[in-house]
């Protein structure tokens, strides 16, 4: 199997024909048709349906994308890794991120990044939703939550715990609750992910109902509502760090109760044939927390 092949079956399903693969590759029609057919005929079984006016990928067809992005990866590390210059990384970073971290932590640092690899791009989505990073072809996934049991290859990445907040003006007014039960004469508000608030109590973690004022699906909105007084809030620290130290939210520690400590973790599809990209994003990534923490301490 020739890797020219394997690229070329990856250009023609990203286009959805062709010629418009043919166009992408600066090559003739015929030469990708008749490469396609020659792949076709190596892995014994048929990667396209054609029609006259219409190709689409075959469920075999659909089940070696993964498996041809990670070949193409594979063989972009090496040259990356041989070229002379090793730290810049080329090609499309395919990743996700929780909206709150990704607009906090790693929007900002996208800049620097893009300019010191002029080769790279990024396809970057921002979900709280835990996407199938190997059904829908991602590199990389950056993840907050508490991992459960999975075959993926988890890094991680820096502390990340959870914390209660509000405004000054919220807790001037309502006074700040000290307990897990004044909690329940505040006003709350609440992502509709998390309905009961993980709280440690004597070691064990609990899941406490709140009365929540106003619930979301954004942890922007839910960060923007608290800066507004309109109650208290349960959010990880890297998506308040900065309103922490501009003072438009103050924590609330509770004297009978701790908060759930969590990771941001980075979330590969596999060990083996990482693609540069990755590796050069993460290790700007750490760079860049390393410098937050240090100018707003945990």
């Amino acid at each position: 199997m020739l890797l020219l092949d394997v690229r070329m079956f990856l250009a023609v399903a990203s286009a959805g024909s062709l010629s418009a693969a043919a166009r992408q590759l600066d090559v003739v029609p015929m030469q990708v048709s008749r490469r396609m057919a020659g792949l076709e005929e190596n892995l014994g079984v048929r990667l396209f349906h054609r029609t006259t006016r219409s190709l689409t990928l075959t469920a075999e067809g659909e089940a070696f994308v993964p498996y041809a992005r990670a070949m193409a990866d594979a063989e972009t590390s090496a040259r990356a890794e041989l070229s002379p210059l090793p730290g810049t990384a080329s090609g499309v970073l395919r990743m996700t991120a929780p909206s709150g971290f990704g607009q906090s932590v790693v929007l900002p640092m996208l800049p620097r990044l893009l300019t010191s690899n002029p080769d790279l791009r990024i396809d970057l989505d921002l979900s709280d939703s835990q996407l199938d990073i190997v059904g829908q072809g991602l590199d990389l996934a950056l993840r907050i939550a508490p991992l459960d049991d999975s075959e993926l290859v988890a890094r991680k990445i820096a502390p990340n715990p959870r914390l209660l907040c509000a405004a000054p003006a919220y807790l001037k007014q309502h006074g700040s609750p000290t307990t897990v039960s004044e909690l329940d004469g505040h006003s709350c508000i609440s992502l509709r992910a998390i309905r009961r608030w993980p709280i440690v109590v004597d070691g064990v973690l609990i899941r406490t109902r709140v009365e929540a004022r106003l619930t979301t699906t954004s942890v922007e909105a839910a960060r923007t509502a608290a800066v507004q007084g309109l109650g208290i809030v349960m959010l990880s620290y890297w998506d308040v760090f900065r309103h922490l130290a501009d003072k438009s939210l103050a924590p609330i520690h509770l004297e009978d109760a701790s908060m759930e400590h969590l990771s941001v973790w980075a979330i590969t599809p596999s060990r083996r044939y990482v693609p540069h990209r990755v590796n050069v994003f993460l290790g700007a990534l750490e760079t860049e927390i390393a410098h937050l923490a240090q100018k707003y301490p945990l």
